[in-house]
């Protein structure tokens, strides 16, 4: 069903990669098994809070932990043999990165050391995790992407209990990307790149999938990309390709929209607990913009993790 276009706003800037730091081969590492106009000399993903206030975010291509601080100055907290595609903070301080090479990894800041936690499921290997979630209740969710889509619908879904099992809850998406929870944290929405939508994957009462169905679909574009969710339900979309972020009623009717003011490839977002401001990054020029909304004069965004 098609409906009309929502209000939308264009982003501000909030910082731009230097080009110094913009060094990746684009015929080496994860370049080299990239799809013609996704090879880069930086690929920014990953944002996320921790809880002063500092953005961490990633470079995939150039293996980089990277910080941009209040001042809005970018600077390598870590940079290692690695492809970091995901970032999340976990709330006891603790940094979790999806790394598509070795798979879950913990990065130490204190020792500023970075190390596996998760490299393999059933005796193999990953196909390339991407992005990673924590439930209230300390379990972490995981996609595990690889080079999967239309012609391969074989990526996962993975959840890593806080009492350290790990299970395999889906095996047959098309490109599995960034996710997020309901409210009640009993509904996983799930990114699908190549199948240009968003899955929703209801938990039964043993916490497994049940009916799972697409809950948006989209057009144009690569297809969706990071999620994340409002305090009210709402479901923020960013949309790699088409160059901005969507907001989804709790029902899925699109009813807002953010642009960059430059750039196409918009990847992720990430909100501060108890702000209205959202902050994404846009891969292609390197930057990271900021947007807003409010109802109601309240915050819009829920806590995370």
């Amino acid at each position: 069903m098609l409906y009309a276009p929502p209000p939308r706003v264009t982003a501000t800037l909030v910082a731009r990669l230097p080009e110094e730091l913009r060094t990746a081969d684009l015929d080496s590492g994860l370049n080299a098994g990239q799809p013609p106009g996704l090879k880069a000399s930086s690929f920014l993903e990953g944002p996320s809070f921790d809880r002063d206030g500092v953005l961490w975010f990633v470079d995939i291509v150039n293996g980089r932990i990277l910080t941009l601080d209040a001042e809005g100055h970018i600077r390598i907290a870590h940079e290692y043999d690695g492809w970091p595609n995901g970032l999340k903070i976990h709330r006891d301080g603790r940094i979790f990165v999806a790394d598509h090479k070795h798979g879950i990894m913990v990065y130490d800041r204190e020792h500023r050391r970075i190390e596996p936690l998760l490299q393999e499921y059933a005796s193999q290997h990953f196909k390339g995790v991407n992005d990673l979630f924590f439930a209230s209740n300390g379990d972490l969710y995981f996609t595990d992407q690889g080079l999967t889509g239309l012609h391969d619908p074989t990526g996962r879904l993975f959840r890593y209990s806080a009492d350290g099992r790990l299970s395999c809850l889906l095996d047959n998406l098309p490109s599995p990307n960034g996710l997020t929870m309901d409210l009640e944290e009993r509904t996983l929405f799930v990114a699908v790149t190549r199948d240009n939508s968003v899955w929703r994957v209801p938990l039964g009462r043993d916490m497994q999938p049940l009916k799972a169905g697409r809950f948006v679909q989209m057009s144009g574009g690569l297809g969706p990309d990071g999620l994340a969710l409002s305090a009210h339900g709402e479901l923020l979309v960013a949309h790699a390709g088409l160059g901005c972020i969507w907001m989804f009623s709790p029902e899925g009717e699109p009813i807002h929209r953010m642009d960059a003011p430059q750039g196409k490839l918009v990847t992720n977002l990430a909100f501060r607990e108890g702000s209205p401001e959202i902050y994404f990054t846009e891969s292609s020029t390197g930057c990271i913009y900021k947007s807003f909304t409010s109802r109601h004069g309240k915050p819009m965004f829920s806590h995370s993790l």
